[in-house]
C-alpha cells in the first residue's frame, strides 16, 4: 500500500506499508503493518532505477529517518531508487515495547518475540518487493545486524537479490554465542587499552565514579538506579569511531567539583542525564529482548554474555581498576531499566528458548550472487576473524579487510559504498 509522497531536501519520499502475518507459516493468524520509506532523487524518481533495499544495524532499530542526501545514501542515489525498511517490531512497523505488550503473559510475550528475528524479517522483505517493485529483484546493503539478515536472505531467498553489499556485519556463521562474547570481549579489552592511552587520567576517573556509584543510592534522572555494572555498559560505544571521545567527554564532567575525591562526592545532572541516555533501552526495548537470539543458528542462547563475563574475574564490578563491558546484555539490565522491567520474565523464556536455524549453508556455500563485503580488521562489534571464516563458506563473496575505518565505516567514509558497488560489478 502506497500511503504518500514528500519532499526533504535532495530526496523525494514515498512511503509503503505492507500487512504480514505475525508468524509466517500461520497466514490466516494475526497480522502487521510493515513500514518502509522509499527514497529517490528528485530528478531521477520518474526513472526506472533498480532498487536498493537497506538493512539497518540493530537488531531491534528502526530504519533510519533521513534529513537529506549525504553519504552513503547520496551515493547510492546516483544510480538507485532506495528502501529503508523499519524492521517488524520497531519504528511504525509494529513495535514491540512494554506498552503493546502490556496485558499479555509473559509466556505470551516470549512466544510473539520468537516471531521478530531475522528469518521472519526476510518473509516480509519478501512480501514488500513484490509489492513495490512488480516482483523484480532488488540488491541489498546490509550494516552490523544487517549483514546478518543479508546473509539469512542469501540462505532463502537468493533468486530475489541482483547483489548483496555488508558493512561490518558478516555473520559469525558456525560460532556459538559464547564464541562471540568471548572474542568481542577481547576486543573491548584492546579498545580500552587505546582509550587509557590516549585519555591517561581517565581510567581512575572511572573509578571514582564507580565508587561514588558503589558507595550510596544514585539514581538517574527518570529514577532507575546508577549501578556499577550500568555505569560498566557505556563501554558499548567505545567501538565507533568517536566512541573513545564521547566517553571522554562525558567522564570529564562527571562530578559536580570535577574532582570527586570522597565517596560522597555529587555527580552532575549533566553526566547523570548523559548516563541515562546511552544505557537506556526505552527506545530499543526489542535489542535487549533478541540481542543474543541473533548468534543463534539453533538451540540457547542461555545467557550467554552473562556466563563468559562471570568467568573474566577482571570484569567484575568489584574490581579496580573497573573494566567496560561491550556490546552484551545481561539480566541485570532488566531489573534496573524501567523499560525493559515488565519484560524480565518473557527475557527469561527467550534465552531458553531453542531457536531454529538462520541460515542454510548448503545453499550458502553454492550461492551465484555476487556478494561484497567491508571487514573492518579492529571491529569491536563484529569479530573480524569470524566474518573473514564465514565469507569463504559463501559462494561468490569477497572480501575487503581495511584497519582504517571502524564499525561505522559505512557512516564516515564514503569509500565503503564505492568500493563495494566496484566490487559487486566486477569492476575492483
Amino acid at each position: 500500500m502506497r500511503l504518500g509522497e514528500s519532499r526533504l531536501p535532495g530526496l523525494h519520499v514515498v512511503e509503503h506499508a505492507v500487512t504480514v502475518p505475525l508468524d509466517h507459516d500461520d497466514a490466516g493468524g494475526e497480522q502487521l503493518t510493515v513500514y518502509a520509506r522509499e527514497l529517490a532523487a528528485p530528478r531521477r524518481r520518474d526513472d526506472d532505477l533498480p532498487w536498493l533495499l537497506y538493512l539497518t544495524g540493530g537488531p531491534g532499530v528502526p530504519g533510519p529517518r533521513p534529513a537529506g542526501r549525504s553519504g552513503w545514501l547520496g551515493r547510492a542515489l546516483q544510480e538507485h531508487r532506495v528502501l529503508l525498511l523499519d524492521y517488524r517490531g520497531t519504528g511504525r512497523s509494529a513495535p514491540q515495547t512494554r506498552q503493546t505488550l502490556a496485558g499479555r503473559s509473559p509466556a505470551e510475550q516470549a512466544r510473539r518475540l520468537a516471531c521478530f528475528r531475522a528469518d521472519a524479517i526476510v518473509r516480509d522483505a519478501e512480501v514488500l518487493r513484490r509489492e513495490v517493485t512488480a516482483d523484480e529483484p532488488w540488491s541489498l546493503l546490509g550494516q552490523s545486524y544487517g549483514g546478518f539478515v543479508a546473509t539469512t536472505y542469501l540462505s532463502f531467498a537468493p533468486e530475489s537479490l541482483t547483489r548483496v553489499m555488508v558493512t561490518g556485519g558478516v555473520p559469525p556463521v558456525g560460532r556459538s554465542p559464547r564464541e562471540v562474547y568471548l572474542a568481542t570481549a577481547a576486543r573491548v579489552a584492546q579498545r580500552w587499552a587505546r582509550f587509557a592511552e590516549r585519555y591517561p587520567d581517565d581510567p581512575a576517573r572511572l573509578d571514582r565514579v564507580a565508587d561514588r556509584v558503589a558507595g550510596g543510592d544514585v539514581r538517574l534522572p527518570n529514577g532507575d538506579p546508577l549501578t556499577v555494572p550500568r555505569l560498566q555498559s557505556l563501554g558499548m560505544t567505545l567501538g565507533y569511531a568517536d566512541g573513545l571521545e564521547r566517553l571522554h567527554y562525558l567522564l570529564e564532567t562527571a562530578f559536580v567539583d570535577g574532582r570527586g575525591d570522597a565517596s560522597t562526592a555529587e555527580l552532575s545532572d549533566g553526566f547523570l542525564v548523559a548516563v541515562e541516555a546511552a544505557t537506556s533501552f526505552a527506545t530499543r526495548p526489542l535489542y535487549a529482548l533478541m540481542h543474543e537470539s541473533i548468534y543463534c543458528d539453533g538451540g540457547s542462547s542461555g545467557w550467554a554474555a552473562e556466563r563468559v563475563t562471570a568467568g573474566l574475574a577482571e570484569l567484575s564490578p568489584d574490581a579496580r581498576p573497573l573494566l567496560p563491558t561491550g556490546e552484551a546484555i545481561f539480566r541485570w539490565m532488566f531489573d534496573v531499566d524501567g523499560a525493559l522491567g515488565p519484560l524480565r520474565e518473557a527475557a527469561e523464556l527467550l534465552a531458553a528458548y531453542e531457536w531454529p536455524p538462520l541460515y542454510d549453508h548448503d545453499r550458502l556455500a553454492k550461492n551465484d550472487v555476487p556478494v561484497a563485503a567491508a571487514v573492518f580488521h579492529d571491529d569491536m562489534y563484529v569479530e573480524s576473524a569470524f566474518s573473514l571464516d564465514a565469507a569463504e563458506r559463501i559462494g561468490n563473496a569477497r572480501s575487503w579487510v581495511t584497519n582504517e575505518l571502524g564499525h561505522d565505516g559505512l557512516r564516515t567514509d564514503a569509500r565503503v559504498i564505492e568500493r563495494l558497488l566496484d566490487m559487486t560489478a566486477g569492476e575492483a
